[in-house]
């Protein structure tokens, strides 16, 4: 069975590593989004970066929730309830990142 357990009521797995800056921003993009839906764009209008994306699937942070039929290599994604307890954590830590929009 995979670690990346993140079934609502399922049992959540303390992360293996804590998120780098990036990725704790798109995943705390999510909070406030009817459910959990994570953007493609950043702040400033830029793309995050597929390794970005790809590497919070693989750490069981969001998963795919459907297909862009318009665009099919932007992944549309969204928190697993792993991925919230990361960014839910992390919200504290939030104004210590560096500004990464320089």
């Amino acid at each position: 069975m995979p670690s990346n357990a993140h079934a609502q009521g399922g049992p959540v797995r303390a992360p293996q590593h804590d998120p780098t800056p990036v990725q704790l921003r798109w995943l705390k993009r999510g909070l406030a989004q009817p459910g959990g839906k994570l953007p493609i764009f950043d702040e400033n209008g830029q793309r995050f970066a597929n390794s970005t994306i790809q590497s919070c699937v693989r750490l069981g942070w969001a998963e795919p929730w459907f297909e862009n039929p318009l665009k099919s290599d932007w992944v549309v994604c969204k928190l697993t309830h792993l991925g919230r307890v990361v960014a839910e954590e992390d919200v504290w830590r939030l104004d210590d990142l560096p500004d990464l929009s320089a």
